[in-house]
């Protein structure tokens, strides 16, 4: 049961974030409402590509790890995107970035993206060795 959880939980987190990152695709200016980001002239460019890859990439390696069996290490891919991101904006605030309630809010979401990536991954990768054992008679 909790393996069912744990792939859905994985799931509506990888819709989030693809459905995030088509909007990026499509309008870049979905980024300046919600990271606060300035985009003119190219810099409009390099943010759609940047951040929607940064989106889908992470997107599709939670819907792969979730719903392909013996691919679970595909969750690993969005852990280090968000494990990186959540490492340079602690390593900012230690230099003195500006630290607001969106950063914050920013690494919150990164630390528990991350975790649930990596928690999936371990738990998911337990029960298919179990099963395994199981199956194989020992």
């Amino acid at each position: 049961m909790i393996n069912w959880v744990l792939r859905g939980a994985v799931l509506l987190w990888a819709l989030l974030f693809a459905i995030l990152g088509v909007r990026g695709v499509l309008d870049p200016a979905t980024y300046v409402e919600q990271f606060g980001i300035g985009i003119d002239g190219a810099a409009a460019n390099t943010v759609r590509a940047d951040m929607s890859a940064f989106f889908l990439v992470a997107a599709g390696g939670a819907a792969v790890g979730a719903l392909v069996p013996g691919w679970l290490r595909a969750l690993l891919v969005p852990a280090a995107l968000y494990g990186t991101a959540l490492l340079g904006r602690l390593i900012g605030a230690a230099s003195g970035d500006v630290v607001n309630g969106g950063i914050v809010q920013a690494m919150i979401i990164e630390a528990l993206s991350t975790a649930l990536m990596i928690g999936a991954w371990w738990t998911l990768s337990r029960s298919a060795l179990a099963d395994g054992a199981v199956s194989q008679g020992g």
